[in-house]
C-alpha cells in the first residue's frame, strides 16, 4: 500500500489540480494526492480560497491547470466563466468540477451522482417525506438527486425568500422559512461546520431528529457533525458528508486523470484524508 506523499519531486510535466472553497480543508488535497501516489500519476493537488473568482478561473485557463473543484460559495457564480456546461451541471445550474481541455473549460457536477448513489444504498422508501435545509448550489444537487430518485414529498427549508421558493418550485417541493418535521432530514447549510459560527448547532430540533426515519448531513468537516451525533444517539440511519465528499471526489479524480480507482483504493484514500 502507498505511504502517500512519497513523491520527492515535481517536474515540468506535473499536472496541477486544485480546489476553490470559502473554507478550504485538507480533505480533498489528501484524498487526491494519496491516489496520485498510489497509482503512480504525475499530478499534484492543492487547495485555495479566493476573493476574485474570475481571476482564479482565468489562471486555471491561462496556466493550463488541469482541474478545479468548486465548493461554497462558488458553484453558481462560476457558470459564466466556463465554456462548456455538461448535463450534470446544466441540469441543476450548479458546478462543482471544472476540467481544462487545452484551454476550454468544461463544467460538471459530481455532487449529484454521489448523493443519488448514497440514497440508493440506503434503500429508503420513496413514499417518505423529506426536509432539505438550504437553497444554494449544493442544495440544488441534493434536491435534484432526491426528486430524480423518486422522493416527491419534499420541503425546502430556507430563509432566503428568493432562492428558497425558486428551488422548491423547480422540483415540485414546498417551501418553508423554518425547519419542519419530515421522515428524512437533510442539512445542506454550513450549520455544524467546523470553524463556522454555528459549528456546535444543528438545523433541526431534537424532537424532529427523534421523529425522523433517517438523517443526512452534507457537512464534511467534522465527519461527525452535531446533527450526525444526535441522529446516531437517537438510533437513526445516517448519511454523512464524509461519504458524499469521498464519492464525488472519486468522480472528479476520474475526470481529471482518466483513471478510475478501485473501491478499495477510494476507501483507503478517504480514510487517509481524515487521518
Amino acid at each position: 500500500m502507498s505511504t502517500a506523499h512519497s513523491r520527492s519531486f515535481l517536474d515540468r510535466d506535473t499536472q496541477l489540480c486544485m480546489s476553490l472553497s470559502g473554507r478550504p480543508s485538507n480533505i480533498g488535497t489528501r484524498f487526491h494526492n494519496y491516489l496520485y501516489d498510489e497509482l503512480g500519476l504525475n499530478f499534484v493537488y492543492k487547495a485555495f480560497t479566493t476573493t476574485d473568482l474570475a481571476a482564479a478561473m482565468g489562471g486555471v485557463r491561462a496556466l493550463g491547470i488541469r482541474g478545479c473543484a468548486l465548493s461554497m460559495p462558488f458553484k453558481e457564480d462560476v457558470i459564466d466563466m466556463v465554456d462548456v456546461m455538461h448535463g450534470s451541471a446544466s441540469a441543476i445550474a450548479s458546478v462543482n468540477t471544472v476540467v481544462n481541455e487545452d484551454g476550454v473549460l468544461h463544467a460538471y457536477n459530481t455532487d449529484y451522482q454521489a448523493v443519488a448513489n448514497l440514497l440508493a444504498a440506503q434503500s429508503l422508501s420513496t413514499d417518505i417525506s423529506v426536509a432539505v435545509t438550504g437553497s444554494g448550489g449544493m442544495a440544488k444537487a441534493v434536491v435534484a438527486a432526491l426528486r430524480d430518485s423518486g422522493f416527491t414529498r419534499g420541503t425546502v427549508v430556507a430563509r432566503n425568500a428568493d432562492t428558497g421558493p425558486a428551488l422548491a418550485d423547480t422540483y415540485g417541493y414546498a417551501w418553508s422559512e423554518r425547519a419542519v418535521s419530515a421522515d428524512l432530514l437533510v442539512n445542506v447549510t454550513p450549520v455544524g461546520m467546523a470553524g463556522g459560527p454555528d459549528e456546535a448547532s444543528t438545523p433541526f430540533t431534537d424532537e424532529q431528529i427523534r421523529a425522523a426515519h433517517a438523517v443526512f448531513d452534507v457537512v464534511a468537516m467534522p465527519s461527525e457533525t452535531p446533527l450526525i451525533v444526535a441522529a446516531r444517539a437517537a438510533g437513526k440511519p445516517v448519511i454523512t458528508g464524509a461519504q458524499v465528499i469521498a464519492l464525488q471526489a472519486a468522480e472528479q479524480f476520474v475526470l481529471y486523470t482518466g483513471v478510475r480507482p478501485s473501491e478499495e483504493q477510494i476507501a483507503r484514500a478517504s480514510r487517509f484524508s481524515r487521518s
